[in-house]
């Protein structure tokens, strides 16, 4: 347990490790709090450092890091040669490094892959996790209350203000609420947490998955990697795909999939009555029951009791019949709506 994950511990929090993944728990409450903050501790940082780091990053991302602004954080994925993503990452600078978020299970071995092509660049790829705090903060109150550490909040989606006490990211908005990513060094979380939960009810990391999820932001994790050409998740309808940029592996493959023929797959929003849902779970048309129509991308416990989901499927299942978890006879979905359109 790192040294966050104790601090955490001494103040209420309970820390769950089972899955082998750290995630934080408090209280649940009854519904979303009005000011509400989640340590992410289910988030791994990658900080890469080096002269050549910037044109290392772009030939390997889908997204273009070589004019990434100190102003702005961006989604990217790295994809494997068939243009299956291996990764989703919010990337974003600092003040000597060009930080990469992803999924913390797959840190390790996205890491590892992303070294074996460094070859003669002038680029280090470190863990940085244990390094840093990250917070995700919502509600009205949160200029306020971090008016101490920001002079002001980051206005737009992926807009970013750093400070001495580090780095704030404005992210979609989710469940009528702004939301915000603070990354900050560990003793400034420490001193500014007492502080804080005079304005904001921490909640579980996974209630703040729940706000990914519904802002339609998908993350891959280990059950879901090269599963995905980034358009089957929506990807680059939220920014997180640049078509102008130079080559990265998977690149042909992916620009085939925007501009030739039409897409037949994408992410929907749904709900379940049920509480066993996991990424990588296959749903199934009632019209055909012989085999998947699709996958749970995400999944979190909402506050009714059940589970909402990112789920990529076939379009035309959800035409065609109703669509089911884990079998034509499980439990059925219930589909909602995104917060973008999607194409026609």
């Amino acid at each position: 347990m790192n040294a966050w994950l104790q601090f955490l511990s001494q103040h209420e929090a309970r820390i769950d490790d089972s899955s082998g993944t750290p995630l934080v728990e408090f209280t649940r409450p009854a519904e979303l709090p009005r000011n509400f903050m989640a340590p992410l501790t289910d988030v791994g940082l990658i900080a890469a450092t080096g002269e050549d780091a910037a044109s290392f990053l772009h030939n390997q991302l889908t997204n273009d890091v070589e004019h990434l602004p100190p102003s702005e954080a961006r989604l990217a994925g790295y994809c494997s040669p068939k243009g299956r993503l291996l990764a989703t990452f919010l990337m974003w600078t600092s003040a000597d490094a060009i930080m990469l978020q992803l999924s913390r299970p797959i840190q390790p071995a996205v890491q590892k892959r992303l070294q074996m092509f460094v070859l003669r660049a002038k680029v280090k790829l470190n863990d940085a996790t244990d390094n840093h705090a990250v917070l995700g903060l919502g509600g009205p109150s949160t200029a306020a209350a971090l008016s101490t550490w920001f002079p002001a909040l980051p206005a737009s989606p992926f807009a970013k203000i750093d400070a001495p006490a580090g780095s704030l990211i404005r992210l979609p908005d989710a469940l009528g609420q702004a939301r915000y990513q603070w990354i900050a060094p560990l003793a400034v979380a420490e001193e500014a947490w007492p502080q804080l939960i005079n304005t904001f009810t921490p909640v579980a990391t996974s209630l703040w998955r729940l706000t990914d999820i519904h802002a339609g932001v998908p993350q891959v994790t280990q059950a879901t990697q090269e599963q995905f050409v980034p358009q089957m998740i929506n990807f680059e309808l939220i920014g997180g795909v640049n078509f102008k940029k130079g080559c990265y592996p998977g690149q042909e493959i992916v620009a085939r999939s925007q501009y030739l023929g039409k897409l037949k797959r994408r992410m929907l929003l749904a709900s379940v009555e049920t509480t066993d849902v996991r990424p990588g779970m296959e749903i199934f048309s009632s019209a055909d029951p012989g085999q998947p129509c699709g996958q749970i991308v995400n999944a979190a416990s909402n506050l009714q009791g059940g589970i909402d989901c990112l789920v990529e499927m076939k379009i035309a299942a959800g035409e065609d019949g109703t669509i089911h978890l884990g079998s034509a006879e499980g439990p059925a979905l219930k589909f909602g709506m995104l917060p973008y359109p999607l194409p026609a």
